[in-house]
């Protein structure tokens, strides 16, 4: 049995399966709305259903996620027991097929902090992956189970792609396996996934602010801007529990070279002695609050666990006069009893 799903104040409509998600069955057949962790968490996919019901238990989410009207719904989660009516956030059409497998094998595998490892990984020779500055790419496991991570890489280095990994305390993929994999191992890899990447109908300034390995897609993102000459102002508010999290001191000190005007503020969450950090501390959306009194003219990026990213959107909202317009997101969300990132 399937389902007819319309998207209100358009002639676009597409069928859902049973059993297959409102954003999954867009997808098919090539319709993206905005989502990022998949699981339910990040409130991306929030949406309004019209008209029209849920398969119970599908329906909702929590206020963490965004969810504060009857009708609003995570798309991730949601499945059609009807013909249903809803209204995105927003969407687009893609190229359903633009999404591709790859074997890719291990180049380098680098510790950079206790617990973050920067895989490189190649690509077969010739082949070249096209993916947004932003996306992330998912790691297929021999039993079919999957593993998201953002690309670190821009899309001009498409002959491979760079992920940087936190270790997850249990994590089966994270800690398990990622350590030990030595140069030539090969990964089954999928992609690209994601709307988190630079909206370009915009000259706004640019405010990024990412927790911990949520550096990545920034990196991706600022790489990508400098490489293609972009003129927009840039701030980069990158947090961690301790100095040795900001892991990648040299490619913000190579960016500052490149591009004087960004403004880059560090900031520390753990208390540490006054010697080994002069620096910025406490939550990474409390140093922006603190340096700024109103970013109703931003674009924000934000990446990171959920909680950092919901209190950055809470607080830059309701606080600083931002457009929920203008707020993009990626949660890295981890999946049990395996972390996803």
């Amino acid at each position: 049995m399937s389902y007819e799903i319309r998207i209100d104040g358009t002639d676009v409509k597409f069928d859902a399966e049973a059993g297959q998600t409102v954003l999954d069955a867009a997808a098919k057949h090539g319709i993206e709305m905005p989502y990022s962790c998949r699981k339910g968490a990040c409130g991306n996919c929030k949406g309004r259903v019209l008209a029209g019901e849920l398969v119970v238990g599908t329906g909702g989410g929590g206020h963490e996620a965004g969810i504060n009207a009857p009708d609003e719904h995570l798309f991730c989660r949601a499945q059609p027991a009807s013909d249903l009516l809803i209204a995105p956030r927003s969407w687009h059409r893609i190229d359903p097929d633009a999404r591709k497998t790859y074997s890719a094998t291990v180049f380098r595998n680098q510790l950079v902090a206790s617990d973050v490892s920067i895989l490189h990984l190649r690509l077969p020779t010739g082949v070249r992956a096209r993916f947004a500055a932003g996306q992330y790419l998912q790691v297929i496991l021999p039993d079919g189970q999957r593993r998201s991570f953002s690309m670190a890489n821009a899309p001009h280095e498409n002959d491979g792609v760079l992920l940087h990994i936190r270790h997850m305390p249990g994590g089966g993929f994270t800690s398990g396996v990622v350590p030990n994999l030595a140069k030539g191992d090969v990964l089954q890899i999928e992609l690209p996934h994601g709307d988190f990447y630079l909206r370009e109908d915009s000259d706004r300034p640019l405010l990024f602010i990412a927790g911990g390995t949520g550096f990545a897609p920034v990196k991706s993102i600022i790489d990508d801007i400098i490489k293609r000459g972009i003129e927009r102002p840039m701030t980069l508010f990158w947090g961690a529990r301790v100095p040795a999290g900001l892991y990648a001191p040299e490619v913000v000190k190579k960016w500052l070279r490149q591009r004087p005007s960004l403004r880059y503020e560090p900031v520390i969450s753990a208390p540490i002695d006054a010697m080994a950090w002069s620096g910025r501390r406490g939550r990474v959306h409390q140093a922006v609050l603190e340096t700024f009194d109103s970013v109703q003219d931003f674009d924000v990026y934000a990446c990171g666990a959920p909680a950092m990213v919901q209190a950055v959107r809470t607080a830059l909202e309701d606080q600083r006069g931002l457009p929920p317009t203008q707020f993009f997101s990626d949660s890295f969300v981890a999946e049990s009893p395996v972390a996803v990132v």
